[in-house]
């Protein structure tokens, strides 16, 4: 999304703080992205599918030529704010002409791709756009996030999907003082299975403030507390005495094939 994101989110992959992460290839950040993914062949990195620019001072469009995605572009030729206006819109030949452009480009740039995610759901809109999206993950061979009870009305999965059993994170109202411990209350009734935690990390400094001014939810002082907690010897700690043992998707992708 931004230098303050790669820069976090570089840092934590190196340290082990975190085990996997996402890229968002339309955003003007993407070359470092790619920069880093070359330099580190070994990282667990997925493409985090987009159809919507959620920023109001901060946008990106497509990859694909405007002419040829039409029913992917706001008034002012951005890929929408909300999710849902994905979902009334978007004509499915557009939606899969802009993933595949965004997954060649990863690829061209030399990022390992690992699995696919969607960017703020919203490939999960409708059965139309869902069925794209576990398409694609078929077609590039790389597992997509699916969780076991979030998928639209009318779909089911089936045994050739690697299923998680839940996708965790917080939600917005969650007190500053109060971070660990509501990560800490999501995370300690879990029964034994695969999860996948989300965090958003980056640094509380200029440039996140200006592109999420509007937005605190998700914005700059979320990111920074989010990259304190899992670098924190407090987290590390409560992560080992749980019992979690932490995987990537290279290994959930070795295990489904065996």
């Amino acid at each position: 999304m931004s230098h303050s994101v790669n820069r976090a989110t570089m840092e934590a992959l190196e340290h082990g703080w975190i085990t996997s992460a996402s890229i968002l290839v339309p955003c003007p950040w993407f070359p470092e992205a790619a920069r880093w993914a070359r330099a580190h062949p070994e990282a667990d990195l997925g493409i985090h599918l987009a159809l919507n620019s959620e920023w109001t001072a901060f946008r990106w469009g497509p990859l694909s030529p405007v002419d040829a995605v039409a029913s992917l572009l706001d008034p002012d030729g951005y890929l929408p704010l909300e999710e849902e206006t994905v979902a009334q819109r978007a004509k499915l030949p557009d939606v899969e002409r802009e993933l595949r452009a965004q997954i060649e480009r990863a690829r061209s740039a030399g990022v390992g791709i690992t699995h696919f995610d969607s960017h703020m759901r919203a490939l999960f809109g409708s059965a139309g756009l869902f069925d794209t999206y576990r398409r694609l993950g078929r077609d590039f061979k790389v597992p997509v996030m699916l969780p076991r009870d979030d998928h639209p009305q009318g779909v089911s999965l089936s045994e050739r999907d690697l299923v998680l059993d839940g996708v965790l994170g917080i939600e917005p109202g969650v007190p500053p003082q109060g971070w660990a411990e509501a990560y800490e209350k999501i995370l300690a009734p879990l029964k034994p299975g695969v999860y996948q935690l989300i965090i958003h990390l980056a640094y509380d400094d200029d440039e996140m403030r200006g592109a999420t001014w509007d937005h605190p939810d998700y914005g700059a002082g979320w990111r920074q507390r989010d990259l304190e907690l899992v670098r924190s010897a407090r987290f590390k700690q409560f992560l080992k005495d749980q019992g979690f043992v932490l995987v990537s998707w290279r290994d959930l992708a070795k295990a489904a094939a065996h």
